[in-house]
């Protein structure tokens, strides 16, 4: 297993998709419809994706937004890749379906390995999957059920797959995600431990864990880039001035805060924006 999470963290491409207009008041939310303003989210988005290209050197492939689909910047939720395969999901929410289409053409131009739910009883969204890099967990939410979790883990047939309910939250990356190879950044309330708690009774390996006071703020992406090593993107000290202080104590890591006040009015998270990808030079 130690070879499996040497490579933990490496990516070379990334899938983003524009926010388009309809989202600032057609998207779904769970909260109370806080006004989304549009313009602040766009430049998130175009921040975000500057990151990842300028400052990170992935290749990024970036599509148009979709007046029709309001949710579409949140691509994460189409498409689950692991190596060379990528699981084309069923989200949850049957508005949001057609969001797949895009991305799965933009993962056979990367030459990936297509896999598709065929089972329409079936629902899974990419932010309810954390890959620890040995394993899976996949949240049990609103979005995502125990069918979906079965095909998961029969596409992905090398790593153990075990559920996680999700009690609060949309999903189960609302309140943790990887901040490194066997950490798991997680959100302090109540939900959120008993989450954790419940991972590792149900894993053959051990996790150190880094608890951030918000549950928002546990949402992060962990990458380990050549000539860059350790590096953490976060929520910005502006949104969560407790939580981005924890994010200090990573020693060696290259930390690059991100704004995301606009699109967490409507459950965006940093993670959801961007389905990333290692690909192989013989892919």
């Amino acid at each position: 297993m130690a070879g499996l999470r040497s490579g933990f963290g490496r990516y070379t491409h990334a899938i983003v998709r524009g926010i388009p207009e309809s989202l600032a008041k057609e998207a779904l939310r769970t909260g109370t419809g806080e006004e989304v303003d549009l313009a602040k989210a766009q430049r998130e988005e175009e921040a975000y994706v500057e990151v990842l290209r300028t400052q990170l050197g992935l290749e990024v492939v970036e599509l148009p937004a979709d007046e029709s689909l309001p949710d579409c910047v949140f691509v994460e939720d189409a498409a689950v890749v692991c190596g060379d395969t990528a699981l084309i999901t069923i989200p949850g929410a049957p508005s949001r379906r057609r969001e797949t289409e895009a991305i799965k053409a933009a993962l056979k131009d990367l030459n990936l390995n297509i896999v598709e739910m065929a089972d329409e009883n079936a629902t899974l969204d990419g932010g309810d999957v954390l890959f620890t890099g040995q394993e899976f967990f996949v949240g049990l939410s609103k979005r995502t059920n125990q069918r979906g979790a079965e095909i998961l883990a029969d596409a992905f047939k090398d790593y153990a797959v075990s559920t996680v309910p999700v009690m609060e939250g949309l999903h189960l990356k609302s309140f943790c995600s990887m901040g490194g190879p066997g950490l798991i950044v997680i959100g302090s309330s109540e939900p959120a431990q008993k989450a954790l708690k419940t991972m590792q009774q149900m894993s053959d390996h051990r996790y150190d864990k880094l608890t951030v006071p918000d549950d928002g703020a546990a949402n992060c992406i962990y990458m380990n880039l050549p000539n860059k090593g350790h590096v953490l993107l976060h929520c910005t000290p502006e949104q969560y001035p407790e939580s981005a202080k924890v994010f200090e104590k990573l020693k060696d890591y290259t930390l690059i805060p991100l704004s995301n006040l606009e699109k967490v009015k409507v459950d965006g998270a940093l993670t959801c924006c961007s389905v990333l990808i290692n690909k192989k030079a013989n892919m």
